[in-house]
């Protein structure tokens, strides 16, 4: 790295964030390049509030994008939903209304279904298995699904974590305790699916609904990892967390095919580099943070309980989940999932 690259910290990072208009909240060059207008600009749209660490690292990437490009390539980011929420940016980024989103891995599956294979209940046992699968053969399948539906898609995934459930109501230590929970899960067939073979009672919401959903009780209960419970303050809604490690989610950084196609290869190049090197560094940001969370949630309130993830094995396999996604997928693309995993189901 650069003396110049190593002006672009966390530190630096989080002093601009707090410094912008709260109106516009726009992260993208620094103020010493805005002079010149820039000749390409993507906008990039998420769904995370800015303390998360993908947005901490998109405005480092950002900035080095412009550094690098000498100012002739602006990323601007919109974190926290104000673009719209998933399926608003999904489709944004689809028509060019914006030229990269950040798009879940059961998200986007309604356009790639391929991409849900990730999600699939108690797939992974820890962080190395996930990286292994993502970076490799069955990762570039699921990149390449999208490339036919439009999207190109930066190589290296950024992580969300393993999702917990979280609730109001009571603690989930075993498949039983779901029966009739009433529980948000992303706007995708996988998460209904997983939830329907627990048993619970599953309802589709935008992330942008759900803080409200669940203060309202439309919802009792809700599932995301641990950094999202955190910077979301769903603590604030939620009692109790059950580490269940059910499932694993990361972000495919999908742009507009026709928005990248139009970049001069020196900007891809720079973009490509900028985006997947701060990927690497946001998937260790996420582990780090990850080994401090349960104390910091726990000091707000949450209880926390482990859950007995063969209950939840045994209950999928009697409901026919495993049986009914290797069927969806094929046994092409099961197979590449189970050579990084071992058997699943």
């Amino acid at each position: 790295m650069n003396q110049s690259r190593k002006t672009y910290t966390r530190r630096g990072a989080l002093r601009t964030l707090a410094g912008l208009p709260l109106a516009a909240s726009m992260i993208g060059l620094p103020r010493f390049v805005r002079a010149a207008a820039p000749e390409y600009e993507f906008k990039f749209g998420n769904n995370l509030p800015t303390s998360h660490p993908l947005n901490i690292r998109a405005l480092e990437a950002a900035a080095r994008v412009a550094e690098e490009s000498k100012g002739r390539m602006a990323v601007k980011v919109f974190p926290n939903n104000q673009l719209g929420g998933d399926t608003d940016m999904l489709a944004q980024v689809r028509s060019g209304g914006i030229e990269m989103f950040n798009a879940g891995t059961m998200v986007i599956a309604t356009l790639a279904p391929i991409s849900a294979i990730t999600a699939i209940g108690f797939a992974f046992a820890d962080d190395a298995e996930v990286w292994k699968t993502v970076d490799g053969d069955l990762g570039n399948g699921i990149r390449a699904a999208f490339a036919k539906v439009g999207l190109h898609t930066l190589e290296k995934m950024w992580d969300n974590g393993f999702r917990q459930i979280t609730t109001s109501t009571r603690p989930v230590a075993t498949a039983a305790d779901l029966e009739g929970m009433k529980i948000r899960v992303p706007v995708s067939p996988m998460g209904i699916s997983l939830f329907k073979a627990l048993s619970a009672a599953p309802t589709s919401l935008q992330f942008s609904e759900v803080y409200s959903a669940l203060q309202t009780k439309v919802v009792d209960a809700q599932e995301n990892p641990l950094a999202i419970v955190e910077t979301a303050k769903l603590y604030e809604v939620q009692k109790y967390c059950s580490l269940t490690n059910h499932s694993w989610d990361g972000y495919h950084l999908v742009i507009n095919g026709r928005a990248w196609r139009a970049l001069p290869d020196d900007l891809k190049t720079i973009y490509t580099r900028a985006f997947n090197e701060a990927g690497l560094q946001q998937r260790a940001d996420l582990a780090r943070l990850n080994t401090t969370l349960q104390d910091k949630l726990s000091a707000s309130g949450m209880q926390f309980n482990a859950a007995d993830a063969q209950s939840f094995r045994e209950q999928l396999r009697k409901a026919g989940f495993y049986a009914e996604w290797k069927q969806k997928f094929g046994d092409e693309a099961w197979g590449l999932l189970e050579s990084s995993v071992g058997k699943v189901s």
